[in-house]
């Protein structure tokens, strides 16, 4: 018999991945040109030259044994070296080697901020619409995930509601900007409010109280938009990041934790975050990945390609008469659905072979969500049936 505590996630998988799987079937039987998959953020711009360059060059000069082996669990000393002089050049913070640990991607990251930081019972504060897997990392410590409801349309966090759930069991909050699903990005005023909020709750719980940046979209900003850096606001910041995205490398899962100096106690944090990263069984993050990570810190992929995907689709999704707020950053647009159940419309999306997210996946009913993280031919040939699509709701405009 599986574990109770799982069967729950095996009634309910990820719908994210069932759409996905769903396209594959698709693409069988119709042909991958004539089936839209909006489902996955899967990248679909190629990683940069450089990180090919190194991942030959590591493994034909480096000595098999340090590139393959064993090191310290927060990772390579050099590397992680590397990327605090980069944040720091980039966002006039101070780190250095002792406030990075290496793990294996985003997720873990969480994963181990979440280990070493919750007791059974202690509260997590998410903003609604949320990466609906953060209700199963907080489960995997015995936490308690308290959700703020959704502020639409503009999808910046209801300050005032945020306070309101707040209480002397709330042990941690999560923020993600650039945000998964809506593509916002959080201003500096919603990261100054929070901020003072946590600060002065801090003050009157007489305990800490953890700020979790979830940032794996940070490099992916347009129209001169820019994205605060957490730890300059709020001492008590972890920041979580992955190169899954910045660098289109989601399947090598390779990312990193912030602990900064000014967190309280910092250097006990990072040695307990250290432990976790062993023993949630990730042990240390991928050893190849590590050194290609520290010859292209300051890589990136072409953010032009997703910005020309966005303005694509959503010019087109507007002629056709949907509603969307323009994303400023990540690669993902938030559509309110026609109809009030949006599983409905993303039933007859699939007519069309055109497949989305429900925004009830991520705590949003009411909405999908489209990743636009594909090849700029699936979004022009894709128009068509999401007119037809508007037209079958009466939405179109001339």
């Amino acid at each position: 018999m599986i574990a109770k505590k799982m069967e729950p996630f095996l009634h309910n998988n990820s719908a994210i991945r069932t759409m996905f799987e769903e396209g594959n079937r698709l693409k069988k039987i119709y042909g991958d040109d004539k089936v839209f998959d909006f489902s996955l953020g899967n990248p679909n711009v190629p990683a940069p030259e450089a990180v090919k360059e190194a991942i030959v060059d590591i493994v034909k000069e480096e000595d098999p044994v340090t590139v393959h082996g064993y090191m310290s669990n927060a990772g390579f000393e050099d590397v992680r070296e590397a990327i605090a002089q980069s944040l720091n050049r980039r966002f006039g913070t101070a780190f250095s080697a002792g406030n990075i640990l290496m793990t294996v991607g985003a997720a873990s990251g969480l994963n181990v901020v979440l280990k070493t930081i919750l007791d059974p019972g202690d509260e997590v504060v998410v903003f609604a619409p949320y990466f609906l897997e953060y209700a199963a990392y907080i489960g995997n410590f015995d936490g308690k995930l308290v959700e703020v409801p959704p502020n639409a349309p503009e999808f910046q966090p209801d300050l005032g509601e945020f306070e309101k759930r707040l209480t002397a069991k709330t042990k941690a909050v999560i923020v993600n900007s650039p945000h998964n699903p809506t593509g916002v990005v959080y201003s500096e005023d919603t990261i100054k409010g929070i901020a003072e909020i946590l600060e002065r709750k801090q003050k009157e719980y007489g305990k800490e109280i953890y700020l979790i940046s979830d940032e794996p979209y940070r490099e992916l900003v347009y129209d001169g938009a820019q994205a605060p850096y957490l730890t300059k606001y709020y001492r008590n910041t972890f920041v979580g990041y992955s190169y899954s995205k910045s660098l289109s490398l989601p399947g090598e899962r390779i990312g990193y934790v912030v602990v900064p100096d000014e967190m309280d106690d910092s250097e006990t944090m990072f040695t307990t975050a250290s432990i976790a990263n062993r023993i949630i069984g990730s042990v240390n993050a991928p050893s190849l990945m590590q050194k290609v990570i520290g010859r292209c810190v300051d890589a990136a992929v072409d953010i032009a390609y997703y910005e020309k995907n966005r303005n694509a689709l959503y010019n087109g999704l507007a002629e056709c008469g949907f509603t969307c707020a323009k994303p400023q950053g990540a690669f993902y647009l938030f559509v309110k659905s026609p109809v009030e159940d949006e599983k409905e419309f993303c039933a007859a999306a699939k007519k069309y072979n055109i497949l989305m997210v429900p925004g009830s996946s991520f705590a949003c009913p009411g909405y999908v969500r489209l990743a636009y993280c594909v090849s700029y031919e699936t979004i022009v040939n894709s128009l068509p049936a999401f007119r037809q699509l508007a037209e079958e709701y009466n939405l179109t405009r001339g």
